[in-house]
């Protein structure tokens, strides 16, 4: 139903364009010109544009997106507190809040797709600004019960360093070294089944992560506790 175009920005920042039925709608579109380019050279309509949160490496975009179209603004806060779908094209995009890096974090969903932003990178996650661990965790847990085959598009390429970390957790696990050969720096994706055989973060109740837990004297005996004891890993 949606297309997903990803645009590199900054040093390391990823936004989006989603589009389909001839509308469409930017996220965290830092790179302005070239989505502009786009949108015009396909002669979508833009009728959104918003963020994954309101930090400002993701909102560059905004101000000339909007100065250069009919789109209105969704903001991320606005979209947090009532997550209700958006209306594009002849489909829906869901919104799913996901507190934890910022309290208006947000993901979007196409159903094949998620635009994570900081919340989940590929292979780690964000840092927990907030401080509300416990709101972190139901946030991952909650992209967590999205299909193995969701298309994982974060809001920045940590990739090489994130699958450096995990090799340090756990040098024999072999597919850190698979998913690093198909890392590919002009489209970074990974599937939620990659996530969850290497980014640690999503692997709290694996027999290997517990054990390093333990191994460190950090405390196991709940979800909570491991969650709690891998965040305090860096």
């Amino acid at each position: 139903m949606f297309s997903i175009e990803q645009f590199r920005y900054g040093a390391d920042n990823l936004g989006y364009l989603v589009h389909g039925g001839g509308e469409a709608m930017a996220v965290d579109g830092g790179a302005a010109e070239e989505i502009r380019a786009f949108v015009r050279d396909r002669g979508l309509a833009l009728r959104y544009v918003t963020n994954t949160h309101g930090h400002g490496d993701h909102t560059p975009g905004n101000a000339a997106l909007l100065r250069s179209s009919c789109a209105a603004l969704l903001e991320p806060a606005t979209l947090s507190r009532k997550p209700e779908p958006v209306a594009l094209g002849r489909g829906r995009i869901d919104v799913i809040p996901t507190p934890g890096h910022s309290r208006d974090s947000i993901v979007f969903t196409t159903g094949a797709a998620a635009i994570t932003g900081d919340t989940l990178f590929n292979f780690t996650i964000g840092n927990c600004f907030t401080g509300d661990l416990d709101a972190f965790h139901a946030s991952i847990r909650a992209l967590m019960a999205l299909p193995d085959e969701t298309l994982v598009y974060a809001g920045h390429d940590y990739v090489r360093d994130s699958l450096a970390f995990a090799a340090r957790l756990e040098p024999g696990n072999p597919e850190i070294a698979r998913c690093l050969a198909r890392y590919d720096p002009r489209h970074v994706v990974s599937t939620l089944a990659d996530e969850r055989r290497v980014n640690p973060y999503l692997r709290f109740d694996e027999p290997s992560i517990v054990a390093l837990l333990e191994s460190r004297g950090l405390e196991i005996a709940t979800e909570r506790d491991r969650w709690r004891s891998l965040m305090t890993i860096g």
